[in-house]
C-alpha cells in the first residue's frame, strides 16, 4: 500500500457547470487535454466466470472485463503513467454490472485506454446463487477472488453503496493480513458513491421497527418495500446477524490511501451523515467527500457521473503521486 498525503472535505462544483449544454448524454470533458469524454460507442464484451467455494457453496460468479488497445489509442493524462491504473465496479445491494453507473463508467475506461473489471455478486444478475442466500462474507469473498484472479497491476475499486462497503472490508482485509503479492495488495483508492457501510446493521436492524424486528427473528426473513424493484427487497436474520461480523465501526482503520466519496444531500436510503461518519471512523485524514446538493441516492445523472469520472481522475494522480 502507498503512503499518502492527507486530504480534506471539499465539495466539487456544481453540478450545471461540469456538464456543457449541447454534449453528448455522460459525454462532457471533464479537462481540456486531459481524460478524454465519453463519446465512443460501447460494444457486447463476453461474460466469463469465476469459480468460488467447495461443495454446496461453490458458485460461479460472472465478470465482465475489456482490455482496450492502448497503441490505437494512446491513454491521456492522468492515465499516461505506466502501468495505468485499473478499475474495479463493485455494485450495490441488489444491483448488477450492466446497471446505468457501470455501463457509462465502462464508456469512459474505453475511451481513456483504461482496463475496467465488472462482475455480479452471487445471486445477482448473471452469477449463479438465491439473491435470499447472500450474505456480506460471501459477497466479500467473491470481491477478493474476483480481484486476485481478474485483476493485474495497481487498482482503483469503484463501489456503489453497499459495493462501497465492500471495497472498504477489500481494503481492510488486505491491510489485516499484510500481504505484499497478490492482486489485492494492488488497491491504490477507493472511490466511493454513498457507501452504506454497516448497512446491515446502522441501515437496517437499528432502523427496523420492533414489528419488523420480531418478524426477522420469528420468520428469519423480512420483505423490503423496493423504489428500485418491481418486487421487495428480502431482507434475511442470515444477512444482518452475518453483516455482524464486518462493521467498520467495530475496527476503524487507516485505508493507507485516498479515499474519495461522492454523496448526494436528498440521498433517502444513505444519509449524507453516513459519509461524514465514515470520515471521523477512517484514520489518517485520507477521506474526502464531495456533496451533491440535489443529488439522491443513484446519481447516475449526467452530471452525476462527472463528477465521479472527476474523483476518479483525482484518485489516480493522488496514488501516482505518493506511490
Amino acid at each position: 500500500m502507498c503512503a499518502l498525503a492527507n486530504m480534506s472535505r471539499v465539495a466539487l462544483a456544481p453540478a450545471a457547470a461540469i456538464i456543457a449544454a449541447g454534449q453528448p448524454r455522460c459525454c462532457a470533458a471533464l479537462d481540456a487535454g486531459a481524460a478524454r469524454p465519453v463519446n465512443t460507442p460501447m460494444t457486447d464484451k463476453p461474460v466469463t466466470y469465476i469459480s468460488i467455494g467447495e461443495g454446496d457453496r461453490q458458485r460461479r460468479i460472472a465478470t465482465l472485463q475489456h482490455t482496450p488497445d492502448a497503441s490505437a489509442h494512446p491513454r491521456p493524462a492522468p492515465y499516461d503513467s505506466t502501468p495505468a491504473p485499473g478499475l474495479v465496479w463493485l455494485p450495490g445491494f441488489k444491483s448488477e454490472m450492466t446497471s446505468t453507473k457501470a455501463t457509462a463508467l465502462q464508456a469512459y475506461a474505453d475511451a481513456n485506454g483504461l482496463v475496467l473489471t465488472r462482475f455480479d455478486y452471487s445471486g445477482h444478475g448473471q452469477s449463479d446463487g438465491a439473491f435470499e442466500d447472500g450474505t456480506i462474507s460471501a459477497w466479500l469473498e467473491e470481491t477478493l477472488a474476483v480481484l486476485a484472479q481478474r485483476t493485474t497491476g495497481p487498482q482503483i475499486l469503484v463501489g456503489s453503496s453497499m459495493g462501497g462497503w465492500l471495497a472498504l472490508l477489500a481494503l481492510r482485509h488486505a491491510l489485516a493480513t499484510g500481504s505484499t503479492t497478490g492482486q489485492v495488495a494492488n488497491i491504490r483508492a477507493l472511490v466511493l458513491i454513498a457507501p452504506a457501510w454497516d448497512m446491515t446493521q446502522t441501515l437496517m436492524w437499528d432502523a427496523f421497527p420492533a414489528a419488523v424486528k420480531a418478524q426477522v427473528e420469528r420468520e428469519g426473513r423480512f420483505e423490503r418495500p423496493s423504489a428500485y424493484d418491481d418486487g421487495p427487497y428480502v431482507i434475511t436474520r442470515t444477512l444482518i446477524e452475518d453483516g455482524a461480523k464486518h462493521l467498520i465501526a467495530d475496527a476503524p482503520f487507516d485505508p493507507g490511501c485516498p479515499v474519495l466519496i461522492l454523496h448526494g444531500l436528498i440521498d433517502p436510503d444513505v444519509p449524507w451523515e453516513h459519509s461524514m461518519e465514515l470520515e471521523s471512523l477512517l484514520e489518517g485524514d485520507r477521506v474526502r467527500i464531495a456533496m451533491v446538493p440535489d443529488g439522491e441516492h443513484r446519481l447516475s445523472r449526467d452530471e452525476d457521473l462527472a463528477q465521479l469520472f472527476s474523483l476518479i481522475e483525482d484518485a489516480t494522480r493522488e496514488s501516482a503521486d505518493n506511490a
